[in-house]
């Protein structure tokens, strides 16, 4: 469960924005595993959140639910920046939480949390990102991630049936998310929220 302690040790996305420019400069990645390849994920994926933050619109659903949404929100969302889902999916939270107040992104680091990490597995990984939302008194109210249920659903799907490669699957979802534009991610929050915090004015 989330604390305030973690809370503490979280950081926004601005200053997770400006660590992940200043480590793809550095030749740097977070996380344990400095390898090359990891460094170079690294360095795209700021690329692609620079990308993201000035061409991914808001969703007239989102706006739309902004006057709604009165409770007061944490979303915490585990992450590295050598992760390819998490380059996608975080600038678009950050665009839900920059339209509504009362949604606080914040942002920790997994291989720094590894027993937070623990309690949020996804069929046994530690996959990321990994979005916990909870209130005002911690109280968890759900869980997001480590993709959008379509993307999640194609590589359970994959593994049942497999018609190409991780890597080559890995590709695809890259430019199915350059095609959508985090609209498809905007619309699955509204609905989560809704079904988080009852509100039924949440509605798309």
């Amino acid at each position: 469960m989330i604390t305030e302690n973690d809370i503490s040790k979280s950081t926004s996305f601005e200053e997770y924005y400006q660590l992940s420019e200043h480590l793809a400069k550095e030749g740097k990645t977070t996380g344990n595993n400095q390898s090359k390849e990891l460094i170079d994920y690294s360095k795209l994926n700021f690329s692609r959140m620079k990308r993201i933050l000035k061409t991914t619109p808001i969703a007239p659903d989102v706006s739309e639910t902004v006057d709604c949404l009165s409770d007061k929100l944490t979303w915490i969302v585990l992450t590295e920046s050598w992760c390819g889902d998490a380059a996608q999916n975080i600038p678009v939270f950050t665009k839900i939480a920059e339209a509504n107040p009362n949604i606080n992104l914040r942002i920790l680091l997994r291989d720094e949390n590894p027993e937070l990490m623990d309690q949020y597995l996804t069929n046994g990984a530690k996959s990321i990102p990994k979005l916990i939302c909870v209130d005002e008194n911690f109280n968890e109210l759900g869980t997001w991630g480590p993709r959008p249920k379509f993307l999640q659903d194609w590589l359970y799907e994959n593994k049942a049936n497999p018609k190409m490669s991780i890597a080559e699957l890995k590709k695809e979802f890259q430019i199915w998310y350059t095609k959508d534009k985090g609209q498809t991610l905007q619309k699955e929050m509204v609905l989560l929220m809704k079904s988080w915090t009852k509100k039924e004015c949440l509605s798309i």
